[in-house]
């Protein structure tokens, strides 16, 4: 008989005692053999099968210090030569990475061009947040610090998970639009997909109710730390992989079946055992010598793929076309818990509790070497020794674990003592009328709290609450409530950082570019930077960085304080705020799409221009933008010849404002600093006066275009017709078009005869006396204030009718009713704070010309 055999038929037993008890139980409580005895027998048969399994499982949950402290104890002891880890397979190389980083941080796979999955998908994002009181952390240090390791990612990839997404139809879909607005610590995710490692949380919406209700918490954290952490914080490792494997049985067997979540599960477990299988047979590992880190959830699996003997029956699928980037962004307990639906502080608790059960139990956890906000190892781990061919069966360690009492801590009065003086400390300083007494509220409040929950020494959850009871009463005075201070003062919400050799190409080109401001760039918060480039020509260099920063990176990353980029100025002096370490995910992003900010600009110009949603107007603004920031003449000109192709294919006069503002600003841009204007704004012009003379009847007459818009159109062909008759167009064009438009409406009809005025078609004097006529006419009167509006907008067009509509806006103070002047006036205020930039300051010159001082 072989030593497998041996070690089987010894584990046969382990558990035939407690089989028995539930067996009993099962029939008392349900009146009878059913379905409950097949769930609790059912869960024994998984714990036993999981234990008996000859590669080593080792079940762990999120995030979990009770889980930490156990990795670190067991990889001490077997020392093992293979870890597998449930990660995605394709976020190995980026592990070593993490040594030049302080955690928290989570590992990103991110794709800006998508390649067999919808186009709406774009961006993808995958990530995987690591804190170091995290089992992950532990492997993962363990490994790649110790020689003769190798670690083994078996996870599905980050394709896969869109894959399996796009198979059961579930991405893509809108994010609640009723959902409150995350914070900035909240957000460092972003919309990224999280990969659940060790997610270990009941999906029968009755079971977790039960558990809070009779344990007496408000949410599953609490309940976790205060049933599971505390009691497994002191377990050996057999009572704890027991444990965990019964809490992952318990939770799948109860589970409610969601057919798309079951089969990713199945399907992630299918994968993850079909890897490893492979890889023994590649390496010709023992299994004695390997260790299998996964969530408990799936160490409780029923697949036909389980264990070193299962089936070889699953297909990995190729992946996509999809070109995937790797890096690693800055993390945070309020991003974690955000993503994955934990109450906020558990996380910052959780870290409280590593840091307790370090010191009591003296274990001394894996840090990978350099590790940033860490000690320095002074000596290397050992080689990894042999592990035994046949360790001691393991006993049965549920029966006691379940037939135990709870433990009751006594009550530790030095440390809820100096809890409740500093949360005192804290809110005074923001704000609240916190004294003495509050302290000493808290502090009793705790230990009643705590003593109606049935636990003789308050935990974090009680203090926190008793913490708002006392002290926040009805108003929160400052930016943070008690609720956060409490989070702040236990371990608060640390905030990662990716260190400068983790960083992408581009990101260290940035710091490097940015380095003779003297700033500490990676540091989080705002820094004022003054760029004085009349005394330091140097700084050029960084104003034009910094400029690119603020177009490509979200507000308050790089804001300009002083200082202004227009076409054909550039400033001699500049201040900015620079956040660039608060908004470090997003620099990071940056390095997935390029090597530099110059080549990821050109890139999204280039998107933006031959986009299917693109206009004119765009077109326009990206040619503007390649000349402020890339002064790049070569992209501007293929820029400004797809802005002519567009403009061919519109059909509509919704952009023309934008389009008149920005070429007029070009225009003046080239013949001010080119010997000749570019070739496409020759063209643009020409085509552009066809064009819209091509419209106009139309536009006079379309109820979907607007005064503004039409005006829009006038100014066009008015400002640009020198230059296009010049380049060959014909004014007749312009005046068939105008002779062709016959609008009903007052406001079209004024700007039409301001435009045949300009034309020579309409003298000053009958245009005048077209208004006389108008205001002489009780049935019109009510229609007028809407003519002066027209003739408002004519001002772009045409803005030597200045003193004309100075007038008409006189007379009509003068001589309208007040029933039709005074619903009037928001329309003028309205039309005036539209046009304020060019037509008050025109108006009210012309009027201190016509009236007295």
């Amino acid at each position: 008989m072989s030593a497998q055999d041996v070690s089987d038929a010894m584990n046969e037993g382990t558990f035939t005692a407690l089989r028995t008890q539930l067996q009993e139980a099962a029939t008392a409580f349900a009146d009878g053999p059913g379905a409950l005895e097949g769930i609790l027998l059912g869960i024994v048969d998984d714990v036993d099968r999981a234990v008996r399994e000859p590669l080593e499982i080792f079940p762990v949950c999120h995030h979990s210090p009770a889980s930490a402290l156990a990795m670190a104890r067991r990889l001490r002891e077997k020392q093992p030569k293979v870890v597998y880890l449930e990660l995605c397979e394709d976020m190995a190389p980026l592990l070593t990475e993490l040594r030049n980083c302080r955690l928290p941080v989570a590992v990103q796979a991110f794709a800006t061009e998508v390649d067999g999955f919808p186009a709406e998908w774009a961006p993808l994002s995958v990530v995987a947040p690591i804190t170091e009181a995290s089992a992950e952390y532990q492997a993962i240090a363990y490994a790649l610090d110790t020689p003769g390791v190798e670690l083994v990612l078996v996870d599905r990839s980050s394709d896969h998970v869109f894959q399996w997404q796009e198979r059961d139809g579930t991405a893509g879909e809108p994010a609640d639009p009723d959902a409150p607005p995350a914070d900035a610590e909240a957000a460092l995710h972003g919309d990224a997909v999280g990969v659940e490692i060790g997610d270990l949380r009941p999906r029968f919406a009755e079971l977790e109710e039960h558990l809070l209700r009779h344990g007496r918490v408000r949410h599953w954290s609490e309940w976790w730390h205060q049933y599971v952490e505390l009691p497994l914080g002191d377990s050996d490792h057999d009572t704890y992989r027991q444990v965990m494997l019964l809490i992952g049985s318990l939770f799948r067997r109860l589970a409610p079946g969601d057919p798309h979540r079951v089969r990713v599960d199945e399907d992630r477990e299918r994968y993850m055992w079909t890897r490893m299988r492979r890889h023994l047979a590649a390496t010709g590992t023992d299994p004695a010598d390997a260790l299998y880190v996964c969530g408990a959830f799936h160490a409780a699996s029923r697949v036909a793929e389980f264990g070193v003997h299962g089936t070889d029956t699953f297909e990995i699928s190729p992946p996509s076309a999809t070109k995937w980037q790797h890096g690693l962004i800055p993390s945070s307990h309020a991003a974690i818990e955000a993503q994955f639906g934990l109450a906020a502080g558990s996380v910052s608790i959780a870290a409280t509790q590593w840091a307790k059960n370090l010191k009591r139990t003296r274990v001394k956890p894996y840090r990978l070497a350099g590790q940033a906000g860490t000690k320095t190892r002074k000596k290397t781990a050992k080689a990894a020794a042999p592990a035994p061919a046949v360790e001691p069966a393991a006993s049965d360690k549920l029966t006691g674990f379940l037939q135990r009492p709870p433990v009751l801590d006594r009550l530790d009065e030095e440390e809820l003592l100096g809890w409740s003086v500093e949360i005192v400390r804290a809110a005074r300083r923001n704000g609240y009328l916190a004294s003495t007494a509050d302290a000493i509220a808290v502090f009793e409040t705790s230990i009643l709290l705590a003593g109606m929950r049935d636990r003789a020494k308050p935990t974090p959850y009680d203090f926190q609450d008793a913490a708002v009871t006392c002290i926040e009463k009805d108003t929160v005075p400052g930016r943070r409530d008690v609720r956060r201070l409490v989070e702040i003062m236990l371990g608060g919400d640390r905030i990662g950082q990716v260190g400068y050799d983790a960083l992408p190409p581009l990101a260290r080109d940035v710091h490097d570019r940015l380095a003779p401001l003297n700033l500490r760039l990676q540091q989080r918060g705002v820094q004022r930077a003054l760029l004085d480039m009349a005394s330091r020509p140097e700084l050029e260099q960084c104003s034009d960085v910094l400029w690119m920063l603020r177009h490509l990176m979200p507000h308050g990353a790089a804001r300009p304080i002083m200082g202004e980029r227009k076409l054909g100025e550039r400033s001699i002096q500049e201040s900015w705020d620079l956040a660039l370490g608060t908004h470090q995910r997003a620099l990071i992003e940056l390095g997935y799409e390029g090597v530099s900010i110059e080549q990821v600009l050109e890139q999204r110009l280039r998107r933006t221009a031959y986009g299917p949603q693109a206009t004119t107007a765009t077109v326009l603004r990206a040619v503007e933008d390649a000349t402020l920031y890339l002064r790049s003449r070569r992209l501007a000109d293929e820029l400004g010849r797809r802005a002519l192709e567009v403009l061919a294919t519109e059909r509509s006069v919704d952009g023309a404002p934008e389009v008149l503002r920005r070429v007029r600003g070009l225009l003046a841009y080239y013949r001010t600093s080119e010997p000749a204007l570019p070739q496409w704004i020759e063209s643009f012009v020409t085509t552009g006066y066809a064009h819209y003379c091509t419209l106009l009847p139309t536009a006079f007459t379309d109820d979907d275009a607007s005064v503004r818009q039409v005006a829009a159109m006038l100014g066009f062909l008015f400002s640009m017709e020198s230059l296009a008759l010049s380049l060959g167009c014909d004014r007749n064009q312009l005046e068939l078009a105008v002779a062709q438009s016959h609008p009903e409406d007052p406001a079209r009809t004024a700007l039409l005869w301001a435009a045949k005025t300009q034309l020579g078609t309409l003298s000053r004097a009958d245009l005048r006396a077209r208004c006389d006529e108008l205001l002489g006419n009780p049935l019109a009167l009510p229609a007028y204030p809407r003519y002066l509006s027209g003739f408002l907008h004519a001002l772009e067009p045409v803005p030597g009718l200045a003193d004309f509509v100075v007038e008409a806006v006189s007379n009509a103070f003068a001589r309208l009713p007040d029933p039709v002047l005074l619903p009037w006036l928001p329309t003028l205020i309205t039309t005036l704070r539209a046009g304020g930039a060019d037509l008050t300051p025109l108006l009210i010159r012309e009027a201190g010309r016509v009236f007295p001082g």
